[in-house]
């Protein structure tokens, strides 16, 4: 009877620990960003050199420099001085510009949005709408009608629940907040469309960040291109 009750015993502590690992794996696959379409940039460094004020070790209170990312490649590009500008921020061969306090103002490169980088250059085709919406439910692009009408340019800090913004901001902690279930479906230049999540500004991507001197800016964020010319964007 012992050695039944043994048996039995190890039976059934043998399913609950493949029932444990199967659970912890869904979660796994569930919380992973690679979904094996999209890219997935992890910790993509920005001015770690600067400031918002004196005293930070290490760093030195100015602002922050602006650096162009470019999709097809994955190429971050630095704007640092006058010729710089010149060089990149009219043309056309860059699609992300992070700027402003910690690189966490975002622009697509648009050609007529004032205050965008791109502004007066050569990216006339571009356009994006923001979705209510989690990256992996977003299987279609919005309509020409709603990218032709969308007035989204800055995405940054959300200041209200009407803001395109990417994440929220506590005065009292200082801290970025990604916000969830929040989308970006873009208008490439050439005419492709793409979807865009921006995932966290801390290094290590974080669930959460309680340090107000965790390691920032690190961008994580992905991105999927219908490279077919379609309006299909699944990813999963």
């Amino acid at each position: 009877m012992i050695k039944r009750t043994t048996k039995l015993s190890l039976f059934f502590l043998s399913i609950l620990l493949v029932a444990t690992a199967c659970t912890k794996d869904d979660e796994e696959a569930e919380n992973s960003l690679e979904d094996g379409k999209s890219t997935v940039i992890y910790d993509l460094a920005g001015d770690t050199g600067a400031a918002m004020g004196e005293g930070t070790d290490g760093k030195e209170q100015r602002p922050f420099y602006t650096f162009l990312f470019r999709f097809k490649d994955k190429k971050q590009i630095w704007i640092k001085t006058k010729e710089d500008s010149v060089q990149w921020l009219k043309s056309k061969d860059w699609d992300l510009a992070f700027t402003g306090p910690y690189n966490s103002e975002v622009f697509v490169n648009n050609a007529h949005k004032n205050l965008n980088p791109g502004y007066g250059g050569e990216a006339d085709n571009t356009a994006v709408v923001m979705v209510e919406q989690a990256y992996d439910f977003v299987n279609e692009a919005v309509s020409e009608e709603a990218f032709n009408n969308s007035e989204v340019n800055k995405i940054g800090w959300a200041g209200s629940s009407e803001s395109p913004g990417w994440f929220y901001y506590s005065m009292s902690t200082h801290i970025m907040q990604a916000i969830p279930n929040r989308t970006y479906i873009i208008r490439l230049q050439d005419g492709k469309y793409a979807k865009l999540q921006l995932v966290n500004a801390y290094k290590g991507n974080p669930p959460a960040v309680t340090d107000l001197h965790w390691p920032a800016p690190y961008y994580t964020f992905r991105y999927f291109i219908q490279e077919d010319g379609t309006t299909n964007l699944k990813t999963r």
